[in-house]
């Protein structure tokens, strides 16, 4: 299966997309203010990326509150579980890890719920930045704390 790559710019710095033929299977944040850099084979195509360019700059203008693109992440049976509960989360709107968990009915799983939050393979359009800790504090997120402030804030989740 190949992989096609873009970069494209965004009020949180430069954003690498992938894609194969299923769907957006990757958005990668900038590291140390440099464009993230595509992984061995895959190749340079902006062509598969218009409608997710497009829902992206929308979402950043404040004009999209939920994105409709195919996606195709790579994952275990139980980190697509989470990552579909992620979807599932509004706009505007937070939640903690724990009541993830309980939302999948695994009250006691709210780590390994973390632990896939964190290696969700398409932040943004999988919003995993909706997940916070359950004193409300921002807690990890893999473009960095500034970046999920940033996101939080355009949403109004924060005040």
């Amino acid at each position: 299966m190949s992989t096609a790559y873009t970069h494209l710019e965004s009020p949180i710095g430069p954003l690498l997309l992938a894609s194969n033929e299923r769907g957006l299977c990757a958005i990668h944040f900038a590291v140390h203010g440099k464009p993230a850099r595509p992984a061995r084979g895959w190749q340079e195509d902006p062509a598969p990326f218009r409608a997710a360019a497009r829902q992206l700059e929308r979402y950043f203008a404040g004009r999209l509150r939920e994105f409709d693109l195919p996606l195709a992440p790579a994952g275990t049976p139980f980190q697509l579980e989470v990552w579909e509960a992620l979807r599932r989360i509004p706009y505007g709107k937070t939640t903690s890890y724990g009541e993830l968990a309980r939302r999948l009915g695994r009250p006691a799983a709210s780590r390994a719920v973390g632990a896939a939050n964190g290696s969700n393979p398409l932040p943004i359009v999988v919003p995993c930045h909706r997940v916070i800790g359950a004193d409300g504090s921002l807690t990890g997120f893999g473009g960095g704390i500034a970046i999920k402030r940033a996101l939080l804030e355009l949403e109004g989740a924060l005040l």
